[in-house]
C-alpha cells in the first residue's frame, strides 16, 4: 500500500470531537504515515499531539485552517509548514480567536431572530475553552430539541446559505495568503468545490495561492479530477484530507478514508523549505 497522508483534520482544540492525541492514535490505526491537524484558527492541537506523533512515528505537519473573508462571505484557507515559532503568526491566530467569538455572537443573534432560545454562555460552555464555532452552537440546538443532529442543525440554521452575509473581523483571503507565505508556509484553498465558482478559483490562483485541496469528501470523482488537472497544469500543490471532526452523525467522519499520496506532501515540504531559505519568515 502506498504511503498516504490526511492533511485536514479537526480536534477538540477547535470544533472536533477527538483530543489531538486521540486523533494521532487513530491516524496510526489507519496506517497513515503523515497527518496535519488543521484546527480552525488555532495551533494548539499540534502542540498537544507532537509527543505522541513522534512516539508513533507519524509525521505531524504544522497546519491550521484560517477563517477569512472573500466577497462578503466566509472563506477557508489551509496553511501548512509555516514557521511554528513565528510570534507574528501566533499573534495573528490569537486575534482570530477574538474574531471567532464576535462572529458566534452575530450567529446567535440570527438564531434568536429565527425564534430559537439560545445564548452565548451556552455555546461558550459547549466549546469548553476551544476555539468557538458553529458546531458548538449546533450541539446546543440538539440539546434543546430544536434539531435531531448536527447535519440538521447546519441544513436548517447554520450553513453559509442559511446565515447569509455576516459581519466578521476576519482578514481578506488575499491578505491571509500573503501572510502565510511571509511565515514560510504554503497557502491552499480549502474544499474549493463547496463554496466557489470557477471564476472565483482562478481569481484566487492569480492572487498567489500555492495550491488547491483537490481531494475532499464534498468533491465527487469528477470534481477531484477537475481540480487535480488545474493544479497540475498550473504547477500548483495538490492536497487533500478527510475534514474529520469526529461527530458520528456527520458525513466527514473517517480519518484516512480521504487522503493523498506522500509525494504531494514531499513536494509541499520542498517548496516551503525553499521559501524559508529565500525569505526569512517573520
Amino acid at each position: 500500500m502506498l504511503p498516504k497522508a490526511d492533511l485536514h483534520i479537526h480536534t477538540t482544540a477547535s470544533d472536533g470531537k477527538l483530543d489531538p492525541t486521540e486523533a494521532v492514535e487513530l491516524a496510526a490505526e489507519k496506517r497513515l504515515v503523515a497527518l496535519s491537524i488543521t484546527d480552525h484558527d488555532t495551533f494548539d492541537g499540534y502542540k498537544k499531539a507532537a509527543e505522541v506523533a513522534e512516539r508513533l512515528e507519524i509525521e505531524l505537519i504544522p497546519g491550521v485552517e484560517i477563517s477569512t473573508s472573500y466577497n462578503g462571505t466566509e472563506a477557508h484557507l489551509l496553511a501548512y509548514y509555516f514557521d511554528p515559532d513565528s510570534e507574528y503568526f501566533m499573534n495573528f491566530l490569537r486575534s482570530q480567536r477574538v474574531a471567532r467569538r464576535d462572529r458566534i455572537k452575530v450567529i446567535i443573534e440570527s438564531l434568536n431572530k429565527a425564534g430559537l432560545d439560545i445564548n452565548y454562555d451556552e455555546v461558550r460552555a459547549e466549546a469548553n475553552g476551544a476555539n468557538i464555532g458553529r458546531p458548538h452552537a449546533a450541539k446546543v440546538l440538539i440539546d434543546k430539541g430544536y434539531v435531531g443532529n448536527a447535519h440538521e442543525a447546519f441544513l436548517r440554521y447554520l450553513s453559509f446559505d442559511q446565515l447569509g452575509e455576516l459581519e466578521t473581523g476576519y482578514p481578506d483571503i488575499k491578505e491571509a495568503i500573503k501572510m502565510v507565505k511571509e511565515v514560510g508556509g504554503a497557502a491552499i484553498l480549502a474544499h474549493p468545490g463547496k463554496l466557489y465558482s470557477e471564476e472565483n478559483i482562478w481569481e484566487l490562483i492569480g492572487s498567489g495561492l500555492d495550491g488547491l485541496e483537490c481531494i475532499h469528501p464534498s468533491h465527487n470523482w469528477k470534481l477531484q479530477k477537475h481540480y487535480t488537472e488545474i493544479a497540475e497544469k498550473n504547477s500548483l500543490l495538490l492536497t487533500g484530507g478527510s475534514d474529520f471532526h469526529g461527530y458520528k452523525e456527520q458525513a466527514y467522519s473517517h480519518v484516512g478514508v480521504v487522503s493523498v499520496a506522500m509525494k504531494h506532501v514531499q513536494k509541499m515540504k520542498r517548496m516551503t523549505d525553499q521559501r524559508k531559505l529565500i525569505n526569512k519568515p517573520k
